[in-house]
C-alpha cells in the first residue's frame, strides 16, 4: 500500500510539474509571437543599481533625472559611445525632485547632473507624483546583501524569459489590462499598453515596433493624456506660496550640488501636437522655466530654442521614438559641449 501510494504522489508531481511547464510555455510563446522583446521590471531594485553608479568619475558619467521623456528620448547606446557613462536614474509618471534632492544630500555626489522638466510633474506636490521616487530612494538606502543577490539572479532570468516582467505580465497586470470601466466609489486608471514602452537594462524605454506602426496604439496613448490632461484643467491651481517653495527647494538642492563642485543642467526635451500647446498655456515659460533658470543660476537647454531640437514629431505628442531618440541625444550632446562647455 505504501509503495502504491508513493507511486501515485510521484505520478501527480509530474503531472503538475507537466501541466506547469505547458502552461509557462504556451505564455511565454504567447508573448513572443506579439514581436515586443525582452524589458526589464523598472523598479526599486533597477534603480538602485543604476543610483550606485553616480560616484564614477565626473569626467567620464553624467547622471540624468526626469520623468518618462528623457527615459525615451536619450539613447544611451548613442550617448555612451562618444560620452562615457549615462546613469538613467528619471522614473516615469513621477516628480524628479525626490531624485534631485537625494542627490543633493548625498555628500559623495559631486557629478554632472542633467534635469530633466516636465512641468505637469516637476512642478507637483501631488502624492502620485512621489510616490514611486520616495519608494526607490528608500530601497536603495536600505536594500541589503540578500536583495542584491536576489537582484544578480533576477537580472539573468528577466534577459531571457518575457513573463516575469510582473510590471505588464503578471495576473494582477493581465487583470488590469482588462480596464474594467470606473463605478461609483472605484475609479480604474487607464493602463498604457506594454508595446509604448519596453525599458532595457540601462533603463532606457523604448517603444516597441508595433507601436510604431500602429496608429490605434498611439491613439489610445494619446486618449490617455487627453485624460490625464482633463484631470490637471479640473484641478485648482497651485497656490503661489507652494509653488515659491518648491522653487527654493530646487535652488537648496541644485547649490548644494554645485558648492561641491558638482555642476547641473535643466532640459526640457520635446512634446508636440495639442499636448504640446496644453503644457505651453498651462506653464508659460516666464513663469516657470525662466525662473527656474533664474533661480538656480543654472543652464538650461529647452527644445523649442533649437532648431536641431524643435522639429521632432512625438508619435503620442510627448516621447520620441527610438530613431529620433537617436538623433535628439546626438544633437543634445553637441548643444552640452557648445553651450554648456562640457567635454566629451
Amino acid at each position: 500500500m505504501e509503495n502504491q501510494h508513493a507511486q501515485s504522489l510521484r505520478r501527480a508531481a509530474v503531472l503538475t510539474l507537466c501541466i506547469v511547464a505547458a502552461a509557462a510555455i504556451g505564455w511565454e510563446t504567447h508573448l513572443r509571437s506579439k514581436n515586443i522583446g525582452i524589458a526589464y521590471d523598472d523598479g526599486g531594485p533597477l534603480w538602485s543599481d543604476k543610483r550606485a553608479r553616480v560616484y564614477e568619475p565626473s569626467e567620464s558619467t553624467v547622471v540624468f533625472v526626469g520623468s518618462s521623456r528623457i527615459k525615451y528620448d536619450l539613447d544611451i547606446e548613442t550617448w555612451e559611445k562618444r560620452a562615457g557613462n549615462a546613469v538613467q536614474l528619471a522614473i516615469e509618471g513621477s516628480c524628479p525632485r525626490p531624485a534631485l534632492e537625494d542627490l543633493a544630500a548625498d555628500p559623495n555626489f559631486k557629478g554632472r547632473l542633467v534635469v530633466d522638466v516636465t512641468e505637469g510633474l516637476f512642478f507637483s506636490n501631488a502624492p502620485p507624483s512621489m510616490e514611486k521616487p520616495v519608494k526607490n530612494i528608500k530601497f536603495y538606502h536600505d536594500r541589503t546583501p540578500a536583495q542584491r543577490a536576489s537582484f544578480a539572479l533576477n537580472r539573468l532570468l528577466e534577459s531571457q524569459i518575457m513573463f516575469l516582467e510582473k510590471e505588464n505580465f503578471s495576473l494582477n497586470a493581465t487583470l488590469d489590462a482588462l480596464e474594467i470601466p470606473s463605478r461609483p466609489g472605484v475609479f480604474m486608471m487607464p493602463i498604457f499598453p506594454p508595446e509604448f514602452g519596453r525599458v532595457n537594462f540601462g533603463r532606457q524605454t523604448l517603444m516597441s515596433q508595433p507601436f510604431l506602426a500602429d496608429t490605434l496604439l498611439q491613439n489610445r496613448v494619446k486618449g490617455i493624456w487627453q485624460f490625464f490632461a482633463a484631470l490637471a484643467k479640473n484641478a485648482p491651481p497651485m497656490p503661489d506660496g507652494e509653488l515659491n517653495a518648491i522653487f527654493q527647494s530646487v535652488k537648496a538642492a541644485t547649490d548644494k550640488i554645485r558648492a561641491r563642485g558638482g555642476e547641473v543642467v535643466f532640459v526640457r526635451t520635446p512634446s508636440d501636437g495639442p499636448y504640446w500647446m496644453g503644457e505651453n498655456a498651462a506653464f508659460p515659460r516666464e513663469k516657470y522655466w525662466n525662473r527656474l533658470l533664474a533661480e538656480t543660476g543654472c543652464k538650461g537647454i529647452h527644445f523649442a530654442d533649437y532648431p536641431a531640437l524643435d522639429h521632432f514629431v512625438c508619435p503620442e505628442w510627448s516621447h520620441l521614438s527610438p530613431a529620433d531618440a537617436v538623433a535628439f541625444t546626438q544633437h543634445f550632446m553637441e548643444i552640452l559641449e557648445k553651450e554648456v562647455g562640457w567635454k566629451f
